[in-house]
């Protein structure tokens, strides 16, 4: 025995983490935060080289793919270099996620309006990234609905079927530049939709949780009240004799007992003095002595006995409490 509480001893699994280096936290300017600013930057610039003249100039569509590249590129590594070397920032989870959809919408929506992408293929990826982005902000709250590999293919062949029809291909090349964006397009469709199945699980997992610990806590406040109760009664009861009555009973018992015990000591007293006039008149009357003593023994007997029966009836109407304490 050591004299030391168990919970007051240290547990014997808690690492110790006095010693270890404090990490400093990520400023605004790393190498992560530069390449998203570098990709936000490069979004007008897209846009000016895609549309410069009629938009059909192979040189300038060559310079808009030289522009969508890097994007698509910097996009690949700026959350790798942040999650690997420490370097996440508010700032970087805020403008990451715009960046990506700035340039991706960018470029969808200048090709459908110089009428190389249909519509329906931009508003079905742009309705789907939206959507996402939204359906995420829906379920934070209770969990973070994590990438998956389906969305990291989804996003690779999106950059290179975009990256196929900002370039001015013809032939064969227009082709699989086709059967790339469908590939493209199934993949953004099974994607969401799977998103939209783990946020209705995450946001259901998450109301079941919260009305679980709601139900736990309601359980836990009649425990409190009960508790609180028990302890005021104790309170109340310090000081207090075991088996003595209150003092209002205590009070109106004594005053009972005493009443009592005066009217048995009348009785006792008048019964004593019948006694001794009996007596008395045994000495006066020679003949009847024999008579007379007997009868004053009788009643000498009988005003003992009222005596006695007066002490025994204060006896029982005392109550014990105060026997105990001689009152």
């Amino acid at each position: 025995m050591t004299g030391v509480p168990a919970h007051a001893a240290p547990a014997a699994s808690a690492p110790d983490h006095l010693g270890d280096p404090v990490q400093p936290k990520a400023g605004l300017w790393n190498i992560a935060n530069l390449l998203t600013m570098a990709r936000l930057v490069l979004v007008p610039g897209f846009v000016l080289l895609l549309l410069h003249g009629d938009g059909h100039d192979p040189a300038w569509r060559s310079f808009a793919w030289a522009a969508f590249a890097i994007a698509m590129i910097t996009d690949l590594f700026d959350g790798e270099l942040a999650r690997r070397y420490g370097l996440v920032t508010d700032f970087g989870k805020i403008a990451d996620p715009i960046a990506d959809k700035a340039i991706m919408g960018a470029a969808l929506v200048g090709l459908s309006a110089l009428g190389d992408l249909p519509w329906w293929v931009t508003v079905v990826i742009l309705v789907r990234e939206l959507g996402i982005t939204l359906l995420r902000f829906w379920v934070i709250r209770h969990a973070v609905i994590p990438a998956s590999r389906g969305g990291k293919m989804k996003t690779l062949a999106q950059g290179i079927a975009v990256g196929m029809y900002i370039l001015m291909l013809t032939g064969p090349l227009a082709t699989v530049r086709a059967w790339m964006m469908a590939i493209a397009v199934i993949l953004t469709v099974a994607t969401g939709l799977d998103y939209v199945r783990q946020a209705i699980v995450l946001r259901r997992a998450g109301l079941a949780a919260e009305r679980a610990a709601a139900v736990a806590a309601a359980a836990a406040v009649p425990d409190g009240a009960e508790a609180g109760a028990s302890a005021g009664a104790k309170a109340i009861g310090v000081g207090a004799v075991p088996g003595a009555a209150p003092p209002v009973a205590t009070a109106a018992a004594t005053a009972a007992a005493g009443t009592a015990a005066a009217a048995a000591a009348e009785s006792g007293a008048g019964a004593g003095a019948g006694g001794a006039g009996t007596a008395a008149g045994a000495d006066d009357s020679d003949a009847d002595d024999l008579d007379s003593g007997v009868s004053a023994e009788l009643s000498a007997g009988a005003g003992a006995g009222a005596g006695v029966g007066a002490d025994a009836d204060f006896a029982a109407e005392t109550p014990a409490a105060e026997r105990q304490h001689g009152v």
